[in-house]
Order: structure tokens, then sequence, then C-alpha cells
């Protein structure tokens, strides 16, 4: 599919007296009291915060729209400080394109932008975005999010964004096959797969797919589209291979890269992946996955919850991805042209602090901060969390009922969030660039070439890769 700053002279809005504190920096005086709310013509007209975003993938109800919503209720006696939020249509490369036009062209006024992470040094090259102020950058607060996931936000030794909701690639998995064909396998939270124990385990069960209806050993995104970026970096990743340097320099070389390729076709021939694959995205690997057409699958977070009403009767669980696992996610940044910035900003501080966390988490998302997944994390806001509710009884009634799959409970829950956990803070990230559009397009051209080739030949095909990826990086 596939993570804004705070100022010094203001403390973390959740309060009735923060709000007039917030307006201090375009009003003259701050009292706390009632009289606050009485903005001067000017502020009044400015409007809403404006806040673009893509559409919420986890089917929660959009809880986005509900931190949104949080936000205004708290500053519910200020029209300036109002939030709104637009969703843009379309796919990732849709979205990009109507952000970007619309940031160049000033055709339409949106104050904060939730971006992909791969975004971030496009967007900030292109002055499109604002860096964080530099006396804020690393303080406190921002500590308590994942390193690797903040990272995201950096471009040349700045940081332009906060981490939103992040993502990870995952190994979900059928239990009950496993177990029918006497295959063990570690399956503590904690545990480790490799790549080999998956393919020694689909031998084990036999599988060797030619048809889509056949049961293959695993399914996964190979369509040519980000999916497939994102396959053919873990396996780039596992194989030690690093396209890019810190600066987003090509580093890399046809030699390195044929050892990736090499990687990429052990996964598919090997782990016996499902012929559908290749056409697959998101959705058409997830309903091959619950409907019996693969064994194991990766995927994002989300599907642990899409599962559950996909799968009926029949069991799932989920642990790390063998070898390495590829950042998702998307990051809140302030756009250059915002009127009031720092009025974006603190909005953005209320959307990814620890309460705001934890009500993606519950809703579905990848949370960006280490305290969301420890014993002491703090609890979603009551009112988002009773607006997500109806969903979460539902699965709780149904954790009751006959027939339900075993192991879908608290304690399984609790060791999703544990796997989860882990594997942000070892993944890894796509190149860091602000070519990264010219970039994929490149990258999932060539593969899926290679991919869909009768008699796939590595050695030319990373001698042609080689070529147009530094010609993509050097901007040409």
């Amino acid at each position: 599919m596939t993570h804004g700053g705070r100022h010094t002279s203001r403390r973390r809005p959740g309060r009735a007296v923060t709000l007039g504190c917030l307006l201090a920096l375009v009003s003259a005086a701050c009292t706390g009291g009632p009289e606050d709310t009485q903005q001067s013509g000017q502020d009044e007209d400015r409007g809403p915060i404006v806040v673009a975003s893509g559409l919420d993938v986890t089917g929660s109800g959009s809880v986005r729209q509900q931190l949104i919503e949080e936000w205004n209720r708290r500053h519910a006696g200020s029209k300036a400080l109002q939030a709104k939020l637009v969703e843009l249509p379309g796919g990732a490369d849709q979205q990009r394109s109507q952000l970007l036009g619309a940031l160049q062209s000033g055709s339409a006024r949106y104050d904060v932008v939730n971006l992909d992470i791969t975004w971030i040094p496009e967007f900030a090259e292109a002055g499109l975005i604002s860096p964080l102020p530099v006396a804020k950058t690393g303080a406190a607060d921002d500590a308590d999010f994942i390193r690797r996931v903040h990272d995201t936000t950096v471009w040349k030794n700045r940081s332009y964004a906060r981490p939103f909701n992040t993502d990870v690639g995952l190994l979900y998995y059928r239990p009950d096959l496993l177990t029918n064909a006497d295959i063990e396998l570690d399956r503590q939270p904690t545990a480790n797969w490799t790549w080999d124990q998956l393919y020694s385990s689909v031998k084990t069960l036999g599988l060797n797919p030619v048809r889509r209806d056949e049961r293959a050993g695993w399914t996964t995104q190979l369509k040519q589209y980000e999916g497939l970026t994102v396959n053919t970096v873990e396996a780039f990743a596992d194989a030690g291979v690093e396209l890019t340097d810190s600066q987003g320099r090509y580093s890399s070389s046809a030699g390195e890269l044929k050892k990736g390729l090499d990687a990429l076709l052990d996964r598919v021939a090997q782990g016996r992946v499902q012929p559908a694959a290749i056409t697959s995205d998101e959705t058409a690997s997830l309903t091959d996955f619950a409907e019996g057409r693969a064994v194991f699958l990766r995927h994002w977070p989300y599907a642990y919850g899409a599962l559950e009403s996909l799968m009926g009767e029949k069991p799932y669980a989920v642990n790390r991805l063998p070898g390495k696992a590829v950042l998702g996610g998307q990051n809140l940044a302030v756009t250059a042209g915002s009127a009031h910035a720092d009025d974006a900003r603190a909005l953005i501080t209320f959307l990814t602090s620890r309460e705001s966390e934890r009500c993606l988490l519950d809703a579905g998302f990848a949370a960006t901060r280490a305290s969301v997944y420890g014993s002491t994390a703090k609890p979603c806001w009551p009112r988002v969390a009773a607006a997500l509710r109806p969903a979460g009884d539902a699965a709780e009634a149904a954790a009751t009922e006959k027939g339900t799959p075993k192991g879908q409970g608290p304690e399984a829950r609790a060791a999703y969030i544990r796997i989860l956990g882990a594997a942000l803070t070892e993944a890894v990230q796509r190149p860091r660039t602000p070519y990264y559009g010219a970039f994929t397009q490149v990258l999932q051209s060539h593969v899926y070439a290679l991919l869909t080739a009768k008699r796939p030949e590595t050695a030319e095909a990373a001698e042609e890769l080689d070529a147009a990826l530094r010609e993509v990086f050097a901007g040409r």
C-alpha cells in the first residue's frame, strides 16, 4: 500500500486552557478565560486547518477522522483552530500526483499533508513542506518514536515531519495445515524464521501449484506497482544489496543487483509462490490466503484485523517476516504555503501523541511510538475509543462463539502486538531519494519483465537495471 514538531512556548494540547495559549502566537494575549476564543476577524477568516490524506485502508471507521473530531472538540470555541480532513482518492501514485500538483500550483489550500514515507525527500527538496524548528528536533518526546520509523522523516539532516502511522511486512500463516503435516516451527512471538525454513515447510507439504486454484506455498504482491518494489527491496536487503547511500546517491552495481534478483527468484521458485501473485496487489493476495490458496502470506499489519472477518472458522497466525522487512507508512508534514503553520504543527503534535498512536493501533494501523507497544502504554482517547468500539465489540463477541478460530482472542492479540513492535525496530527503508517516483517505476518495469520471462536471465537483467538506475539517481 505502506510515517511536525511542537513549539517551545506551547504545552501539549489537551486541556481547555491550552486553547488560549495556542492562540498566543497569533493574538496579543493569553489569559485562559472564555474570552480567549473571541479572535479578530482576520483570525476567524483563516478557516479550518486542512489535512490532506489518502484513504483509510483498515476499515476501522476512519480513525484518522475520529482523531480530527477529537481535536475539534477540544478546540470547539475557535473557528481558526478547527481542522478538516480531506481524503484523496486513488492509489498511492495518484495521491502523490494530486498533492504535488496542488502544492506546486497553489490550487488547493492544504496546511498538513499525510505523506507516504518515500515522498519526504522529494517534497522536502522541492520546498513544498517546512522543516521542523531546529530547537525542537530531537526533543525528549521525539525519542519515544521508534528510531527507524522516525528516520523516515529526515532528509539531509533535517526532520520535515512527524511519524503518524507506520507499516512493516509480516508473515501470516495457517497453523492447522502445518500441524497436520507434522511441521514444527517455533511459534513464539520472539521466533525469527528464515526463508530456508519456509522453503522446507513448503517442500514437506508437497506444494507445487500450476494454476491459481491450487494451493501454493505462499503468496505476496508481485503485480507491477509499489508492492513489487517492496518485495524486491526486501529480497535485495536480505542479499545485502543497498541501492543508495544516506544522501540518495546510487551505491550498487550490476554484480550486486544480480545477487538481489537471484534472491527474489528463489523466493518465487523455492517458496512455490501462488501463480496469481504475479498479478496480485494487497487485496488479491489477502483473498487468496483467506480462501486457502496459500499456506503463507506476506502482508501488512492491517491484514491481521481484516482476516478475522475473511477467514470464518479457519485459523490463522502471524509472525515476523523471514529476513528483512520493509517499512511503510505515512508522516505528517506542514506545507510550506500554510498560512498558520504554528497551529498546523500543534495539530500534528496531537495526532501523533501517545494517546492518538494507541487509537491508531487499536484501529488496525501500526503505531509509530515505542511506548504504545509496552506495558505502560497510554489508552486511546475515550471518545475516539467509543467511536471505534462497535467493531471491537463485535470481534470480542465473536471470540466467544462456537467455531471462532482458536487463538484469535486477547492472548493472540497481545502476541501480535509484541511481534509487530519487534519487527518495526529492525525494518529497512526503501531508497531515500527525491527521485523516488522515477526509481520505483524503473525498478518495477525491469523486475516484472524478469518475473514474467520464460527463461529469466538475471545477469543480463542486472546489467540493464544497473544502467537504468544510474540514470534515475542522477536525476536524468
